[in-house]
């Protein structure tokens, strides 16, 4: 396979949760260039009808919950009914909590964990056993800056993106002799309507973050898509297991 057909997702097909907005939304219009189908999935119908019209063709949405983690079996069905087999699949919905840790309480931290680990756990186990069978297939994790140092009252949201790791190793021990990658992004401060409106209200933050980058700028979401692309591509063939950051050098800098 010659450039750029080993860059290609022509024929795949990816399922990103979160997929409506930020991060998500850039990974999904990035893997829909690539060629991918992708199905967009996440709780505000609104939000996934917009992005998906924006793509046009081989865009589809699914509204779906996945702390509701009885129902995966049948958000799976309803996606390969429609597009055919998940060949790839992007956890990346997620849940934050800005908060001490000493005044996090038990049931705050559980619905972090829920979000996190616990629905994406589910979502993994009713789509990676067709992946296995077909001894094919991508998945990946969005982690976090969080999951590879300490960040200050963020300690269930710390936890929940250090077991992606945990997660990644794992899974990609036991599912990679079947052909099914497993790898994770880690995108660092990147630069994204949410990201906007906190630094308008802390420009000290802003600051410390781009001082301590050594690229001393933010990502763009599409930083982290392109990035995600490389992973399920052909390209990516021999990589499994691995955590790639894309943080401009803020997890290496001073």
């Amino acid at each position: 396979m010659s450039f750029p057909q080993v860059f290609s997702l022509e024929d795949q097909v990816a399922l990103i949760t979160g997929g409506g907005t930020g991060i998500g939304q850039a990974i999904a219009s990035c893997m829909h260039e690539a060629g991918a189908t992708v199905a967009l999935v996440g709780r505000r119908e609104e939000e996934l009808a917009r992005a998906v019209a924006a793509f046009g063709d081989r865009a589809h949405y699914f509204v779906h919950d996945i702390t509701e983690m009885d129902k995966a079996d049948d958000l799976r069905e309803k996606v390969e009914s429609k597009l055919g087999p998940i060949t790839c699949l992007i956890n990346n919905a997620g849940k934050h909590l800005k908060k001490a840790a000493l005044e996090t309480s038990t049931d705050e931290f559980l619905s972090i964990l829920n979000t996190n680990v616990i629905g994406t756990h589910a979502l993994i186990k009713a789509i990676a056993p067709g992946m296995v069978e077909r001894k094919s297939g991508s998945i990946m994790f969005t982690a976090s800056m969080a999951s590879l140092f300490g960040i200050p009252q963020v300690i269930a949201y710390s936890a929940a993106k250090s077991a992606h790791l945990g997660m990644v190793r794992s899974l990609s021990t036991e599912l990679s002799p079947h052909g099914v990658r497993v790898n994770a992004i880690a995108p660092g401060w990147i630069e994204t309507e949410m990201s906007r409106a906190a630094f308008d209200n802390d420009h000290a933050r802003h600051d410390k973050i781009i001082d301590r980058t050594p690229m001393h700028k933010l990502g763009q979401p599409s930083d982290v898509g392109w990035a995600a692309v490389y992973l399920a591509s052909p390209a990516a063939a021999f990589v499994t297991g691995t955590v790639l950051p894309i943080d401009g050098g803020a997890s290496i800098g001073f």
